[in-house]
Formats: structure tokens, sequence, C-alpha cells
């Protein structure tokens, strides 16, 4: 038996293959949206896919578990509960899949969502790993915020806190200690709210260390889960929605996005531009109503956030490879559809100013400084005391709270975020200059 896991590093997702190395049988769980590195894994192993589970109808990604199972015949297991509109069979409490070597149970685990599920891994009769999808992660559980509208399948934040309560304790809580814990996301992701930077655990140590199965009241674990949950993106519940009827082939769907050569003025309108150069390559030239979204870091999140589900966007890059790149991590939450044009590009007509940074450390006073940080940041530690706090996911809501009688500066942990706030006021601030703090900002 071989237990391969893989790591979409930017949403913090981990998904894995199974291998019956008795059957040469291979079992996939929450694939992402890209299913070439399983199929580049089965092929290694001399092994087919023959089944992808889902332990929930995911928010943060769009998995390719249709795609999967259209291409290689796998069949499909997800909880009934979930009530996927694509053909599959119910794996729920009691139900069991035997390859070779080993068997894999279903255990009804909602918390993070009404339909969530664990899967336990048994080999030589004794329960050896069991992979938690969104409810038990290393650190932390997964938050029960995001079903309350979506799906077909609704409930409130507090039904499913409460359920969460006996999932982690009563079913995940009576495994051994010594099973190994694979979940679906590592720290990062949106799905939960302090997960550890660890790949696996074991139930032992999340019953040592994990604040969320430690012994407490139920309304302590309710109250302690819904406080200081991070913000929840625009594209979650879309997701959701696409992750019940299952996704488009990757490939046929971003074949058909139309790349272009560099549009006129005329024919880009007011229509919103993603621009995906780095900050400076933006700073010295880029095209009117654009957003620099740099093509690193958290590209999909922010994507996902600042452009809401069905709104059309041009995506941009410096060159083909990024451009084709950048598509892709499109994809992976499923905006490929918004993509009006995608086009490669050099430099525009339109400037950001440059921050003189010495200037700004001996003359705060002069500037409105913007921090666009979540709330639980600043609440550990503000950087600028007299900083107005707007979350960057609140920001193109609230810029009417800016005011206008001073240049503004930016300003986040590192400079992604920044980047693209500054580039979004300068939109929107008529009058007034822009700047953005940048990587600067490590040195306060």
């Amino acid at each position: 038996m071989i237990i391969e896991q893989f790591e979409n590093k930017p949403l913090a997702h981990f998904s894995y293959a199974i291998v019956s190395e008795k059957e040469r049988k291979i079992v996939l769980i929450d694939p992402s949206r890209d299913p070439q590195p399983y199929y580049d894994f089965a092929r290694r192993h001399n092994a087919v896919i023959t089944a992808v589970i889902e332990t929930h109808p995911h928010a943060d990604f769009v998995s390719s578990h249709l795609e999967i199972s259209r291409t290689t015949g796998a069949a499909i297991y997800t909880s009934s509960l979930a009530h996927a509109k694509y053909e599959h069979h119910a794996f729920d409490n009691g139900s069991v899949l035997s390859f070779g070597e080993f068997d894999l149970k279903a255990l009804n685990t909602p918390g993070h969502s009404p339909d969530s599920i664990s899967v336990v891994l048994e080999k030589d009769g004794k329960d050896y790993a069991v992979f938690t999808g969104d409810t038990l992660f290393i650190g932390d559980s997964g938050r029960p915020d995001l079903r309350e509208e979506a799906g077909i399948q609704t409930a409130s934040r507090e039904t499913l806190a409460k359920a969460m309560y006996h999932s982690l304790r009563k079913v995940l809580g009576s495994l051994s200690d010594e099973v190994i814990v694979y979940p679906a996301h590592g720290a990062g992701s949106l799905c939960g709210k302090s997960l550890k930077d660890a790949l696996s655990s074991t139930i032992g140590e999340e019953k040592a260390g994990n604040w969320s199965m430690q012994d407490m009241p139920e309304d302590e674990f309710v109250t302690q889960l819904l406080s200081d949950q991070p913000f929840i993106p625009a594209y979650f519940g879309f997701d959701v929605e696409v992750n019940l009827s299952g996704a488009a082939a990757l490939a046929e769907s971003v074949n058909q996005i139309n790349i272009v050569q560099q549009p006129s003025m005329a024919s880009l309108g007011d229509t919103l531009i993603i621009d995906t150069r780095d900050k400076k390559q933006f700073e010295s030239g880029h095209l009117s109503h654009s957003i620099n979204l740099m093509a690193t870091g958290t590209f999909e999140t922010w994507l996902g956030t600042l452009v809401k589900p069905g709104e059309k966007f041009f995506l941009t890059a410096g060159d083909i490879t990024t451009l084709s790149h950048v598509i892709k991590r499109a994809a992976a939450i499923g905006y490929e559809p918004f993509i009006k044009a995608a086009f490669v590009f050099e430099k525009g007509q339109e400037t950001q100013p440059v921050l003189d940074i010495e200037y700004f450390k001996s003359n705060k006073d002069q500037f409105t400084i913007i921090d666009v940080r979540n709330e639980a940041e600043v609440k550990a530690h503000r950087v600028f005391p007299e900083s107005i706090s707007i979350p960057l996911h609140e920001l193109a809501q609230r810029e009417h709270e800016i005011p206008l009688t001073r240049p503004v500066v930016v300003h986040c942990a590192g400079g992604y975020r920044s980047a693209a706030a500054s580039s979004l006021l300068g939109e929107k601030l008529d009058g007034v200059t822009v700047y953005d703090l940048g990587a600067h900002i490590k040195s306060f």
C-alpha cells in the first residue's frame, strides 16, 4: 500500500492517492481541478484509478472528480446528504470499499458542512489512517459558516458548530491515538482560522494539542469556533454549486478562452483588467481599470474575492508562459468562463507613483495610512496607530471612508494585498495620490 499526498500550495490544499499494490488500483480523495498529476502518478505506478472520494462539496477550489470519472471510468463516492447532481455512490456510515490489502470506511462527520465525511483506512484489520477532509485539521477544525446559503442542504453556523463538537469527540475522537490524520488543508487555508504548518498528525497528537479537541462544554466550543473566523471570499458559494454538479474538463474549458493580441482601449471599455505582472512593472505602466494581482502568492483567493462569480474580466500577464499559468490558476476556482479575453502585455500609459520611503518614515503624519490586513491581524498588532483599518475584501465597498485631504499610503503584511489595494484605490480615489508601501512594511 502506498499513500501519496499532493499539495496545491496557493490554496493550501491536500489531496491523496492510495495505491493497492496488490491489485494495482488507486483511490483518490479530494482531487484538485487539474487531473494530470494523478494520471502521471497512476502511470508511474502502473496502476489504474478506480475510485474518487469527495469528503464534501468544496468551497475553496473546484474538484476534478467528474472529469476523472469520465476519463478513467472511476466510480465517485460521496455522502448521500450532499445530493450531488452527478452519478455517484452513497458513502456514509457503514459503507466500506475494499481494495486488496486495505479497506476504506465512511464516517459521517458534519460540522464544516452538513454532508462532510471522513474516510478511515483500515489495514490488516486495524485502523491505520483517517482522511478528515475539512472536519479536523492539524491544530484546528473546519469553519462552520460556509453553508448557510450554499448547497442543496444548508445549515446555520450555530447548528454546524454544534455538530462539529460531536463529530470531533464522538466520531473522530473515538479512533485510536496512533491513527494518522490526513486533512484536506494546511496552514494558509481560509477553511479554518489557525491551521498548523504540518502535513499530517495523529489522533493522539490532536487530542493533546488541538484546541478544538480539548475537554470543554459545548456552548464554550461553539463560541470559540465561531469567533475570529476569516472572511468568506465571494467565490466560495459558487464553488460549492460547481462541485455539486461537477466541473467541465479542464483542458476543454481552458481552450475556449479567447487569447488575443493586446486589444485596443476601445475594445477594453470599462471592463475590469486583472494584471498579473509584478509590482514594479505595474507601477511603470498599466492599463486603466486594472487591479494588480501578481502571479505569485494567493492569486486564486484574491481573484475570487475581488471579482464576483459571473463578472467578466480581462486577464493579462507579461509573457505567454505566465499567462497560461494564471489561466490555470483561475480555473482552479472555476473562474475560466468569466475571462472575457486574455493577452500578453508589456506596458501601458497609466502609472502608479513610487513612495519615497525615507520621506514617509519622517513624515507619516502627512499621509493617510490604510491598513488592508484582516481584522484579526490588526487586532494582534496595529503597525501604525494612526492608520485606518479596511480589510482588502471590504475595500471596494468602503473606499468612501477614506479622507481625500492627504496622499494615501496602503500597507498589508508583506506587499501582495497592498499592491492589489493601491491599484484598486488608484482607480477609485479621484484627485488623491495613492502609494503602495509594499515590502517596506517589513522595516516597521
